[in-house]
């Protein structure tokens, strides 16, 4: 790497964490003080630094822009994919990655389990809003008139005898899955399989994403595959940093079972 590229980085990474001088940044690099300067200069004049009126120098508005753009550029799926493939090799059972998307949440990613059966569920195609873990996982997090647009285009259609047919019912279960940091799908859309799901947060610190276990209820019932949402926890915890979410990781996972 350039000399002068290398040193360019270090004053930003050294000015993100707090407005510093020149001199200080001239001994944190065992570099003179005109060398120092002439870099300031430099990326000053392209809005990537500017100079404090107490002679201290931070980052420009130029380079808050880039960074958001590059925020916005992050693929959720390209981040969470690693992570499906090795929570379902790890666990045996269908990982599912879904985004929110205008006024639908849609499965974005999906690796299946080792067993034979394979779920109906297809990448691109929108969740049933009032049954999906992955659904409640997201809205549970949304601002209201957000989240009330989305509950809005819900049928609220019976599948099975847990399905939840009213919308009083459903922000109660989006309530409860705040609190306790995690969703389900219970049986709900189909009697022999469920679900568990958590929040994916992006940089902004609304919900992103949302990713999922899935199993078989007679292979996996919920009481068992609840103690896999330590994991998925972990997971999106993870996915959330490399989105630029700042949330502290014990909002989502304080409350495991």
């Amino acid at each position: 790497m350039s000399q002068s590229v290398d040193r360019a980085i270090s004053i930003i990474t050294l000015c993100a964490e707090s407005p510093r001088g020149l001199r200080e940044l001239a001994d944190e690099l065992d570099v003179h003080r005109s060398t120092v300067l002439r870099l300031l200069q430099t990326m000053e004049k392209r809005g990537f630094m500017r100079r404090d009126r107490d002679g201290t120098w931070a980052l420009g508005l130029r380079l808050t822009g880039v960074a958001v753009s590059a925020l916005e550029a992050i693929d959720t799926r390209t981040v969470a994919h690693p992570w499906l493939l090795r929570l379902a090799r790890e666990l045996g059972h269908t990982l599912h990655l879904a985004e929110l998307q205008g006024s639908d949440v849609v499965y974005v990613d999906k690796v299946e389990g080792r067993g034979a059966m394979r779920m109906h569920s297809r990448i691109g195609l929108p969740v049933v809003i009032h049954t999906a873990a992955v659904a409640k996982a997201l809205l549970a997090y949304l601002d209201p008139p957000g989240r009330n647009r989305i509950i809005a285009k819900a049928t609220f259609q019976r599948f099975t005898g847990k399905t939840i047919t009213s919308p009083t019912a459903y922000v109660k279960e989006l309530e409860a899955a705040r609190e306790r940091h995690w969703a389900k799908d219970d049986g709900e859309y189909e009697e022999y399989i469920n679900c568990v799901a958590v929040p994916i947060f992006d940089y902004t610190g609304a919900p992103r994403a949302a990713m999922s276990i899935t199993a078989l209820k007679a292979i996996e019932p919920m009481e068992r595959l609840q103690l896999h949402i330590p994991l998925l926890q972990e997971a999106a915890a993870d996915i959330s940093l490399q989105m630029g979410s700042s949330r502290d990781r014990s909002e989502q996972d304080r409350k495991t079972p």
